[in-house]
């Protein structure tokens, strides 16, 4: 049994990340990253893990951020407005359910940058104000670039993002199929797979930044959902890239990297449990809860068919209400409890269930407004504001 990583629940940022993802590195087990777009999916995530006792990781894809603030909403700010919207609520629920929690944005291409930009000036606003970030981590996912701009544009981020302490997760190699409007399907083979120097030239860019960094190293992986079998994975060459960086870097660790793996749909136990012992720490999920989600309601529509064609009147009588069967929180409920299910599947392949016992706050023990601020310094803040009242009474003469 795996000692619980002694982390704090809610949502954990910065060196409690490190302390997390170290963890489950060392012990042989990867946290699932589940795709959300509502309230409701995300609280079907918490509950999943506070219910299979395992970590999680709650992320929003630029599309999925959008659809949060609102489909009629075309303002150009629109995903990072949602990006955020979904954030703050995870951080306001998230400590109920007693478990640790990463907060995480998902794969932004080139032409995504506003948003991530967006979501950079939000982490930034939050951290001036309560001394962390607002989320946990994000990803930039340039893999469709040459390898010199995806490291190079990824360099110039980390370094905005290493003095708060937020997790950079980056692509090299692409992940086939369609995902979020970003289809790679039709592309060559042969870029499916990242070699060892393609993922030790990352680790080289990167390190002398910061150390709070993952890999996203293509083996085959396909976005979407497939029949096991159907997608020609090898989650082997990921120890190949372990072995060339330990021997590059002259490390005594024999996986000094962190990987992530994207495009689990479709792939055996096997492939997921050898891809986890090679220091895989992620997983994405989201096409098999998206159907979950759906399922859920499909199966509550089909059980209860009489019920649901009109506001009264069903098999009990012309005028007998349907209310209990149309209220969305019925069905709703019915969808999220699917998807917990199929969340604790995940949990169970990826070998983090089991991995944190929940503690859950006692009752009213909660501030109901868990935002605090950093308590500043009266002195400090003055001596900051003359000096910058002297610099700019310079500047005018």
């Amino acid at each position: 049994m795996v000692t619980p990583c002694d982390v704090p629940v809610g949502v954990i940022t910065g060196d409690n990340v490190m302390k997390l993802l170290k963890h489950a590195k060392d012990n042989g087990y990867a946290i699932p990253a589940f795709n959300c777009t509502s309230s409701s999916t995300c609280n079907a995530v918490l509950e999943a893990a506070s219910k299979f006792n395992s970590p999680v990781m709650i992320q929003a894809s630029n599309g999925g951020a959008a659809f949060t603030v609102g489909k009629s909403i075309k303002d150009k700010n629109a995903a990072a407005a949602g990006s955020v919207a979904l954030a703050l609520h995870v951080r306001a629920v998230a400590p109920y359910y007693g478990v640790p929690v990463i907060l995480h944005s998902d794969h932004c291409a080139k032409k995504l940058l506003p948003w991530f930009d967006g979501m950079l000036e939000a982490d930034e606003a939050y951290f001036a104000q309560y001394g962390e970030p607002l989320f946990s981590s994000h990803m930039l996912d340039l893999s469709e670039e040459p390898d010199e701009e995806n490291i190079a544009i990824c360099v110039e981020y980390f370094k905005k993002m290493a003095p708060m302490k937020i997790w950079l997760e980056m692509e090299i190699g692409i992940t086939g199929g369609e995902e979020d409007g970003v289809n790679n399907e039709d592309v060559d083979p042969e870029k499916l797979y990242t070699s060892p120097e393609q993922v030790y030239s990352v680790y080289e860019a990167l390190a002398p930044i910061g150390d709070m960094f993952s890999i996203a190293a293509a083996f085959g992986n396909v976005h979407g959902v497939y029949k096991p079998g159907n997608v020609t994975l090898q989650p082997a060459r990921l120890l190949k890239h372990q072995e060339y960086a330990k021997e590059k870097i002259g490390s005594d660790n024999d996986k000094p990297i962190f990987l992530v793996m994207h495009g689990g749909s479709g792939s055996t136990d096997d492939e997921i449990s050898t891809a986890v012992k090679a220091g895989v720490v992620k997983m994405n999920v989201d096409t098999d809860t998206q159907w979950a989600y759906w399922d859920g309601t499909r199966q509550f529509v089909a059980d209860n068919h009489d019920y649901l064609q009109g506001q009264i009147g069903n098999p009990k009588g012309p005028d007998a209400p349907n209310k209990k069967f149309y209220d969305p929180r019925v069905w709703i409920r019915k969808a999220e409890e699917s998807m917990i299910a199929r969340c604790g599947v995940s949990m169970e392949k990826l070998g983090s269930k089991g991995t944190f016992e929940p503690k859950k706050p006692e009752s009213g023990s909660l501030p109901v407004y868990n935002f605090k601020a950093v308590a500043h310094n009266p002195l400090k803040d003055a001596v900051e504001g003359a000096s910058k009242m002297v610099a700019g009474l310079m500047g005018k003469n």
